[in-house]
């Protein structure tokens, strides 16, 4: 019992990383025995697509159930959720193009996996038509993640739309994905030996050099979020809100930091009440409304990410996108990262979902998982910034537009 609570109080991401080094040892320097643990790191591949399907179809539901009415916030949160659909949307879009143009996954041979080969191709009509399940369960026990997800929506806002009839299933959904996250953490604790067994293979098939790529993606996350930041939401406010960019940065520092340190958009949320008052002007009734309902799906990070990820996915797994395999990428990504979860490495459930909407099986893309996972948190630290940013740009743009931003405090003219 000693030696259980001496190992549950290591913090999960250095045990992770411990796994990772043993493994990466075991498959350098006795790649004979890397066979022998490859059914941990099989074990840790059906938990991961034991969970993929519940966790989008109850997380994106529930999430959707959660905001409520939109029409009770007013404009106010109609705006809202414009704006954040308008930046999750680009966010994704940016993270594959970044992927696209540095190709960090290419010349990834993950444990040996030789290059997918794809169905026969899906017109763009009958891909749209799929969306909409014949039979959902069918549709469930398939994976079909584009009919998921659209099944997932439409439960989430009926429900709301059911008004005091459907608070028993809102209830219920919040009550399954609360569930569901603490099934998600149990799964995470058998983590570190998955990653042990997957790196150790990956290692023993490719050598060592299997880690230059993962090099790579971070370089691409740090990129991607910093032009998401200096392009989109700068952008945003020097030519919508008409306000001065560095005063904005300037002015949620603080935020930005918290961020960054607890990888939280939630742990940010009360640090960005503050500066969104105090340093942006923002009344406190618009901030009170627009920084919680951003914490719950103002996710350009995550949604960045995933689509950087999506793409060196399929680069390490030799597959060339086409034109319509890239759409349905940009809209399952963006649509899943509403609905991603508020644990650590949740996107990577959501990187499962956008895989396997364009035919990627949840075993290869747990290959992809076991080796990325590893570095995961500092990748999530990274990408939790533009999440913050994204929120604190989005209720200074709603507050410009209801003429409750105290422009004097935004520039820096009040003296307290």
């Amino acid at each position: 019992m000693t030696i259980l609570r001496g190992w549950f109080a290591i913090t999960l991401w250095k045990r992770v990383v411990a796994g990772l080094v043993l493994g990466a040892l075991l498959g350098m320097f006795w790649p004979d025995a890397a066979p022998a643990v490859k059914i941990v790191g099989d074990l840790f591949v059906r938990l991961i697509k034991m969970l993929v399907v519940p966790v989008v179809l109850i997380t994106i539901a529930a999430g959707i159930a959660g905001l409520g009415d939109p029409r009770r916030l007013g404009p106010i949160g109609g705006r809202t959720i414009g704006l954040f659909a308008l930046t999750t949307l680009i966010a994704v879009s940016l993270g594959m193009a970044v992927g696209l143009l540095v190709q960090p996954g290419e010349g990834i041979a993950l444990a040996g996996v030789a290059p997918h080969v794809l169905g026969a191709a899906v017109s763009p009509s009958d891909q749209l038509l799929s969306i909409v399940p014949a039979n959902i369960i069918e549709a469930l026990a398939r994976g079909d993640m584009l009919a998921i997800i659209f099944t997932a929506i439409l439960l989430g806002i009926g429900s709301v739309l059911a008004g005091e009839a459907g608070k028993p299933v809102v209830a219920l959904l919040q009550g399954l994905a609360a569930v569901l996250m603490h099934i998600v953490r149990i799964v995470m604790e058998v983590t570190p030996f998955g990653v042990f067994a997957l790196i150790a293979n990956a290692v023993a098939a490719n050598g060592a050099a299997v880690f230059v790529n993962v090099g790579w993606l971070a370089l691409c996350v740090i990129f991607a979020s910093l032009a998401q930041m200096l392009v989109v939401h700068a952008g945003l406010i020097a030519l919508v809100a008409r306000l001065p960019v560095v005063r904005f940065f300037r002015g949620i520092v603080d935020a930005l930091a918290i961020a960054f340190s607890t990888a939280s958009s939630s742990a940010t949320l009360p640090v960005a009440l503050r500066v969104a008052h105090d340093n942006l002007g923002v009344a406190r009734p618009v901030a009170s409304t627009v920084l919680p309902l951003g914490a719950a799906i103002g996710k350009d990070g995550t949604a960045m990410y995933v689509g950087l990820l999506g793409q060196f996915a399929l680069q390490a797994l030799g597959i060339i996108p086409d034109a319509q395999m890239l759409v349905v990428m940009l809209a399952t990504g963006a649509l899943a990262a509403f609905g991603t979860a508020p644990v650590p490495s949740a996107s990577l459930f959501m990187l499962a979902a956008m895989l396997s909407a364009v035919g990627v099986s949840p075993e290869q893309t747990a290959l992809v998982v076991g080796l990325v996972l590893p570095f995961d948190r500092l990748l999530d630290m990274t990408r939790t910034v533009p999440s913050a940013s994204a929120n604190l740009t989005v209720a200074t743009l709603v507050a410009k537009a209801e003429g409750a931003l105290d422009e004097a405090r935004f520039r820096g003219r009040v003296v307290e």
